[in-house]
């Protein structure tokens, strides 16, 4: 099975207990945090990812980093997903998980990418354009990226909205190429 189709079955399971439970942001917040702390260190990654170390030790790991720091609901389900042998996949099904609740607010998450940085006038105009086009309220992620030249990039679920100046040229070289053959 692919790994996001693994990630998005674990989320969905995880999204229904938060909505039952009417802790969806409480939740999203938790989930986001263990992954970011499993992503930002080498060594609890090595040992959670290790296939020799045993479930068991990887649970009294996770309880002694993150007991009374997240929920029972969000303690359980980590438990489940080392049960299940799942722990490299924390990260993906934090990502779904958040997107499954930004789902439920009508919102929808954009990655928006320019060659430099943007004012932040700039920043809520793209994002009241985005928002028109994406049919909901977008919660973005900015990023630079020099390589772009100038323009950006904005990516909406599978939707790719590229307007940098890089595309534009590599276009511009395709059709002289093709012109010249």
């Amino acid at each position: 099975m692919l790994k996001g189709a693994v990630a998005r079955r674990y989320a969905q399971a995880l999204y229904e207990i938060a909505r039952d439970k009417n802790a969806l942001d409480t939740m999203e917040q938790e989930l986001k945090g263990v992954a970011e702390a499993i992503e930002g260190t080498r060594e609890l990654q090595k040992v959670l990812y290790h296939p020799q170390v045993l479930p068991g030790e990887k649970k009294k790991l996770l309880k002694a980093l993150f007991e009374g720091k997240i929920s029972a609901e969000t303690m359980n389900f980590l438990g489940l997903v080392v049960d299940k042998r799942r722990e490299n996949y924390i990260s993906g099904i934090a990502a779904e998980f958040a997107a499954l609740a930004n789902e439920a607010r009508g919102k929808v998450a954009a990655e928006v990418t320019s060659a430099i940085q943007l004012s932040d006038e700039q920043k809520q105009q793209l994002i009241q354009v985005a928002s028109r086009l994406a049919g909901k309220q977008v919660e973005p992620t900015f990023a630079v990226d020099p390589s772009l030249i100038g323009g950006v990039v904005v990516k909406i679920g599978s939707k790719v909205i590229d307007g940098s100046i890089k595309t534009r040229l590599a276009a511009l070289k395709s059709r002289l190429m093709s012109k010249t053959s």
